[in-house]
């Protein structure tokens, strides 16, 4: 049995993409991958994030907004560092507990201004790019690692 690839995702406040990012490889990476998300000024899931994974099956029990330092000091240690935002990529140059490091960035549908509707379609398209994103990486990561058991 092969090593779980273990897998961070960062952005600005672990709201929105980091945890879409996190649920959308956990369904789609299985039991090949491990998924976390953490952010640099955490604040509180947003419930428009909640509502779109619902929307795909997706539940976000358990999940929760998380300071980057949570990860910090050795107690972990990741394949994968992925920043999905601007923010994150600039501020945390150096992380020194993950092997290989992507930046995979996507707008902030938290900072999106509009109807209820607007923001809900908004958060849809943000969590779609991120899933298109993620289907290709897992199909390309298992390429790799010779495993071809892929959810689509």
């Amino acid at each position: 049995m092969k090593r779980k690839l273990s897998v961070l995702f960062l952005c600005s406040h672990n709201s929105a993409r980091s945890q879409m990012a996190e649920a959308l490889l956990r369904y789609y990476g299985g039991e090949r991958f491990e998924a976390y998300s953490a952010g640099l000024e955490p604040s509180q899931l947003n419930p428009y994030t909640v509502r779109v994974l619902h929307e795909l099956g997706l539940n976000s029990e358990g999940q929760y907004a998380k300071d980057l330092m949570t990860f910090w000091g050795g107690k972990y240690h990741f394949t994968y560092l992925i920043t999905v935002c601007d923010k994150a990529e600039a501020k945390c140059p150096i992380f020194p507990f993950a092997t290989r490091r992507l930046y995979w960035p996507f707008e902030d549908p938290s900072s999106f201004e509009g109807s209820d509707e607007e923001k809900l379609a908004k958060f849809r398209q943000v969590r779609d790019q991120i899933a298109a994103k993620i289907r290709e990486w897992v199909r390309e990561e298992s390429t790799q690692e010779g495993q071809f058991n892929f959810k689509d």
